[in-house]
């Protein structure tokens, strides 16, 4: 047996990423009006070690429609949260997670009219 067995994992390698309060109200605000909209109808939040992910889905048993993402580690690169499309592609990256969702608030417009 070795020191290091000893010694308990420290606190950052057992936690997880997640989305706090303020960011799910954000998020769910701008999901709310597209499923009354009647074009969502399903969410799922996955908290993983390095990133927080909340997918978006049009029905239950399909592949996320988006993904907004949250990755501590790219905070200074190229910012905090990145919103992705159905192909996987990065619509929009930033450390502001209203201008982040942005794209999906003009989607939201043109399918209303």
């Amino acid at each position: 047996m070795n020191v290091q067995s000893l010694v308990p994992p420290s606190r950052a390698q057992t936690e997880t990423v997640s989305f706090d309060r303020q960011e799910l109200g954000v998020i769910l605000s701008v999901y709310g009006r597209f499923v009354a909209a009647g074009l969502w109808r399903d969410y799922g939040i996955s908290c993983l070690r390095d990133r927080a992910v909340f997918s978006i889905f049009r029905r239950t048993a399909e592949h996320p429609v988006y993904r907004v993402e949250k990755v501590p580690q790219l905070r200074k690169r190229q910012g905090l949260y990145a919103l992705f499309g159905p192909e996987g592609q990065v619509l929009k990256r930033g450390s502001d997670l209203r201008s982040v969702l942005s794209p999906l608030e003009r989607k939201l417009l043109r399918a209303l009219d």
